[in-house]
């Protein structure tokens, strides 16, 4: 066994393109030497604006011998009527070195087929991996691809070395015009000439002498361990923000932070103004005190270590002094006019071709909201209404023109200063909340509802004119919506009829969408929206619960989002107690029995005077017992208790499959029986579809 390195290294590639270059990289690899039969240890992944690599330990120095069954021509077509062999199987015998009658008959789908067992011998790796690499940088995709010189080949930026070893043995890979060699680059500024890597475990050692951290772990560390000291050193503390993080940690091969100040007369313009100007065009990370307010200082971090820090961070601060300048004439001109008479603006501002203006989407949020408050009792009407009219307002100002990063904000901002409502200028900001999956929630329902409103509008309409997210694409951030209607729903308990919301949603967007060209249905709008809210509960909710148990809670039924959540949570709790497996295999033989016979009997109240064993007289009692019980559990919102009053019908079940034949000769006695099943199925059913819940966690 060896290690193998395998090293691309490039001008500086986007920020952005790293670690998703990364991913495919590593996907693509393990793909080939999948399909190659070479076996590998772990991989350890490099990573930096000029550079992706892989080094894998433990590659096999040579695959094993297998036997494959190789397939030939049907035997009607090999043979006559004779049973003497034709043309094809005697080629096909000739192909795989055996007599025709050492050759075996397979049975298919299409018939019966003549194969072979064929053993194919092992080969080299180091055979194998001059085609795996190349195929690995050959599929490698990008956001945007460049070519350069007069090659027909492209990457993410034009490629300037290559490193592939197997061991101490180079591996040939040529991609463009450039081949593999043992030569990397280190530190652009801090390096000079070429380095060469004699062995793969050399690597990263090699590359630290050249002032290159190439682990993506270890100059993460580094960097937040520097900018850790940078704060403290200005005298403030870092405002967390991991996403800027992972820009910077591929912007730079060596961290070095620097402080620099702005002028402190800035400080009345929004945070998140100043903020976004930092981060946006700059990559600064911004101070605050020990109280959260903003300070007058700011990180940039450099890719080099500066002999003159004094120099540099004047540098740094004559850009931000004009992006603040730019910033605050924003501010200023933005101001002079009301929010709400930017209104009529949005008419002619086109959402999506197909969907109307921003005014005609503002006005379908506006009626929705008003709906979903209604239907939810939760949230003022008028400050709903008064915050959706002004709520997309904010677009046509210069400051949302030049950070649409701040939308919401300066909304907030513009309503603050024309003397609108609190709660108004509240529910603008927050109706874009959540805007990732780990975002906090609106703090109040108006807001909440607004963002409700608008996101269920963009479903249905996009799912309308054939928008929909496609595999990797989701031009619209549909699933990003998606799960912030979920993590809204639920993360303020909002109960409602998700298919009233939908029905509504899609009545509004009638009259648009009559004069789309292209439009699918409204009922099959409404099924495929409600399928794709259901499809995201799975990875949303996947780390704190069973994937099984998602699924079976959801396949009860998803309309109410805060019920599924709440049967899922008890659920979980009880799927831990021993007594657990028992209850769902006894649910799940009647499951099938119901499922069998539901075709064929009709759903009718259980017929007294047609019970005549004890075992169904007694469980028929039962059902009586706890049905009202367990429905009175569900109206109060007690799913727990619910699913206790239901465990304890699983004795008596068991009973009556034990001594009743309930497929009995005598129809009416059969059906009736069915129908208690019937009820019994539905009194599980209404926590969960029991069927799907695998026995073994």
């Amino acid at each position: 066994m060896a290690e193998l390195l395998f090293e691309l290294g490039s001008e500086e590639l986007p920020a952005r393109f790293v670690v998703p270059a990364l991913d495919e990289l590593e996907r693509l690899f393990k793909e080939h030497c999948a399909q190659a039969r070479v076996g590998h240890g772990a991989i350890r992944r490099f990573g930096t604006p000029r550079r992706l690599a892989l080094l894998v330990d433990g590659l096999v120095d040579q695959t094993a011998d297998v036997v494959k069954e190789v397939q030939g021509p049907s035997v009607k077509a090999a043979f006559d009527a004779e049973g003497k062999p034709k043309v094809p199987a005697l080629k096909f015998a000739e192909s795989v070195g055996r007599p025709v009658e050492q050759l075996k008959r397979v049975s298919t789908p299409k018939g019966e087929y003549l194969a072979a067992d064929v053993e194919e011998k092992g080969r080299r790796t180091l055979e194998l991996l001059p085609e795996v690499l190349s195929a690995c940088v050959r599929k490698l995709q990008f956001p945007k691809s460049m070519r350069w010189g007069d090659v027909e080949a492209s990457f993410g930026r034009p490629l300037q070395w290559i490193v592939a070893l197997f061991g101490a043995e180079l591996v040939p890979v040529t991609f463009a015009d450039v081949r593999s060699g043992r030569q990397t680059r280190g530190h652009r500024f801090l390096s000079s000439g070429w380095l060469t890597v004699d062995q793969p475990a050399a690597y990263e050692a090699t590359l630290e002498k050249a002032h290159v951290v190439a682990s993506l772990e270890k100059r993460r560390a580094l960097l937040v361990e520097r900018l850790g000291a940078a704060a403290a050193r200005a005298g403030g503390e870092l405002i967390a923000d991991e996403a800027l993080v992972e820009q910077v940690l591929n912007l730079v091969e060596l961290p070095n932070p620097v402080v620099g100040t702005f002028e402190a007369r800035h400080l009345d313009l929004p945070p998140e103004v100043l903020i976004q100007e930092m981060k946006s065009h700059q990559r600064y990370f911004s101070l605050t005190d020990a109280s959260g307010a903003l300070l007058p200082r700011f990180i940039a971090v450099s890719n080099t270590p500066v002999k003159d820090e004094a120099l540099s961070v004047k540098g740094y601060e004559r850009v931000l002094r004009a992006r603040l300048t730019d910033g605050r004439f924003f501010f200023d001109e933005d101001r002079k006019a009301p929010l709400q008479d930017r209104r009529p603006k949005l008419a002619r501002r086109n959402w999506v071709q197909g969907l109307g203006s921003m005014a005609e989407k503002s006005d379908r949020v506006t009626a929705l909201a008003l709906f979903l408050a209604k239907a939810t009792g939760k949230g003022d009407a008028a400050t709903i209404e008064r915050a959706s009219f002004l709520a997309k307002c904010d677009l046509e100002t210069g400051m949302v023109g030049e950070f649409p990063e701040l939308q919401g904000v300066m909304g907030r901002e513009y309503a603050l200063h024309a003397r609108e409502p609190k709660e108004v200028a509240l529910a603008i900001a927050e109706h874009y909340l959540p805007k990732g999956a780990t975002d906090g929630l609106p703090t109040r329902d108006e807001g909440a509802l607004i963002g409700l409103a608008d996101r269920l509008d963009s479903l249905c309409g996009l799912f309308a004119i054939g928008k929909k997210p496609t595999g990797a694409k989701d031009e619209f951030a549909l699933r990003r919506a998606a799960i912030a209607v979920i993590n809204l729903v639920v993360g303020r308990g909002y109960r409602f009829s998700l298919s009233a919301a939908l029905d509504e949603a899609l009545g509004l967007l009638g009259p648009v969408l009559a004069a789309a060209k292209k439009r699918v249905g409204d009922a099959q709008v409404k099924v495929d929206v409600a399928e794709f809210l259901r499809d995201r509960l799975r990875p949303l909710w996947g780390e704190a619960f069973r994937a099984d148990l998602i699924d079976a809670v959801v396949a009860a039924g998803a309309d109410d989002l805060v019920s599924v959540r709440r049967r899922l949570e008890a659920l979980s709790a009880y799927v831990t107690r021993p007594e657990f497996a028992s209850l769902a295999a006894t649910f799940k033989r009647v499951s099938n029995l119901v499922e069998k016979q539901a075709k064929d009997v009709a759903r009718a109240p259980v017929d007294a005077s047609k019970l005549v064993d004890a075992a169904e007289v007694a469980l028929a009692g039962e059902v009586v017992r706890v049905r009202d019980a367990v429905r009175a559990s569900f109206q109060a919102d007690d799913v727990a208790g619910a699913l206790a009053k239901v465990v304890p019908l699983r004795l008596h079940v068991d009973a009556f499959f034990d001594q009743v034949m309930v497929m009995a000769d005598d129809r009416a006695l059969r059906e009736n029986r069915v129908r208690l099943l019937m009820e019994i199925g539905e009194l599980f059913g209404a926590v969960a579809d029991f069927s799907k819940i695998q026995s073994e966690g």
